[in-house]
Formats: structure tokens, sequence, C-alpha cells
């Protein structure tokens, strides 16, 4: 009578992978200093100022952290998130007034969403007056179109809302009615504010992710002996089938998204 047996064999490790853990191994300190700076940079950057507060503590750093200029640029999108876009800008002008003023572009993408909030509610409903939407081109977009070719174009395609019924949209009129347009500009609008601040324009994470992509394509390209699948590694501690588990956003619990 023939036993089988279950194998057990270990799976073979990838030298590149054997590499990796030598390195993490030898510089576990600095490693985990890094990454807490680029954690700590993505909250304060994105604004999440209760979860840089308690990143700070549990990781027993002392960030230079300006909680009120985070606090208002949290306020500033989450106006632009909820439509109220009058609000945003009252919020830009008493954080920094010359934001605006300085960037025309940013400044009439918020009036055209602001816009759009106007037609969006003007058209809520069969038979509405939308006299205050007209009253609003008229008076805050009209005199900036003529400054700027795109400007004019944006202007006449969102006006376009008024015309069409907004169940039966072409896609590039249906896309101004988007959440993904106040993300979009609420983004824009943060990157302006940190670089008034003289902060970087966004989190060195990004660039970091960037930076580490295009290094493995051109080892790829160079025939290098990589794995078929290399994980990001912002977590040192994950090894094996954790790493599997890996997930680019977390909640704090809060509301607040911050990275793993």
């Amino acid at each position: 009578m023939t036993s089988s047996t279950t194998s057990t064999a270990t799976p073979t490790r990838h030298p590149f992978e054997s590499r990796v853990e030598e390195v993490k191994i030898s510089k576990t300190h600095e490693l985990h200093s890094d990454i807490n700076s680029v954690i700590m940079d993505y909250l304060i950057s994105e604004g999440y100022p209760s979860a840089a507060q308690k990143f700070a503590l549990e990781a027993n750093i002392q960030p230079k952290v300006d909680v009120e200029s985070i606090e208002g640029r949290v306020e500033i999108r989450n106006a632009i998130y909820g439509g109220d876009i009058q609000t945003a800008v009252e919020k830009i002008n008493e954080l920094n007034p010359q934001v605006l003023d300085q960037d025309s572009a940013l400044h009439f993408s918020l009036l055209r969403l602001q816009l759009v909030e106007l037609i969006r509610t003007c058209t809520a409903t069969p038979n509405a007056d939308i006299s205050p939407a007209l009253t609003f081109a008229t008076t805050h977009l009209a005199p900036r179109a003529p400054t700027n070719p795109e400007f004019l174009e944006d202007l006449e395609r969102t006006m376009a809302l008024l015309i069409f019924p907004p169940d039966n949209l072409a896609p590039p009129l249906a896309a101004l009615l988007d959440p993904n347009l106040r993300k979009d500009v609420a983004k824009r609008v943060n990157e302006a504010l940190l670089q008034s601040q003289t902060e970087r324009t966004k989190a060195k994470l990004y660039d970091l992710v960037k930076l580490r992509a295009w290094a493995e394509q051109k080892a790829r390209e160079a025939k290098k002996d990589l794995p078929e699948r290399i994980d990001l590694g912002l977590d040192p501690s994950r090894t094996g089938d954790d790493k599997g588990q890996e997930s680019g956003m977390h909640s704090n619990g809060e509301g607040e998204a911050m990275v793993a």
C-alpha cells in the first residue's frame, strides 16, 4: 500500500528578494525613519491634521505641523467637495488672498464650478428658474472668458447644460456634473495653497512611487534578473504573504485617509 505525503518545501526565494531583506536588516532604523518622514509629509500635504498628530505620537517624531493651516485647507477642500464654492473662495481669500489673484486659471475654474453647481440646482426640478445661473455667468465669467480661448470654450460648454436635459447629456457635458470635477478643482486649490506657503505642491510619496516605477521599468528593459512582481514595500515589517495584502489607502477611523 502506497501512502502519499504532502510537500511542505519552502518556495525558493528570488535572489533579488534576498538582497532586499539584507538591506532591510542592515538599515532597519534608517528605513523606519525615512518611511515615517514620507508618511508624515503625505498627511500634512494632503490635509489630515488629526492623523498627522496621532502618527507623530505613535512614531515618536516631532514634525513642524501648522495645524491651523492644515485645517484651513481641509475646510476649503470639504467646501468644494460639498459644492459650496462660494464658501471655499471666501476661505481661500482668508487664508491667502493672493492665491486667486495670481492664478487666473484656478480662479476661473472655481467660478466655472460655482456656475455648474448653480445650474445643477436650477435644473433639479422641471421649469425651475435659471436666472441665478444666468446672472452669475454674466457677472463673473463673461468678463473673464475673452481673455483666454480655453475660458471661453469652458464657459460655452457649461452654459450648454441649461439647454439639454440632465439625464441625456453628451459625455463632455455629463463630465461637468460628475463629482470628479469637484475633486480635480479641490486638488488644484490644495496644491496652489501649499505652493503659496513655500511648501511642496504635492506629497513626496507621489514622486517616490513614480521614481520606483521608473527604476523597475528601466531594470526590466535592461533584462535584469527581477521577480515577476515586486511589492511596493512601504511597510518594512511585512514579509511573505502579508505583502500581497498591501493596500494603498486606509482609514484612520475619523474619515481621514492615509497611506499604510
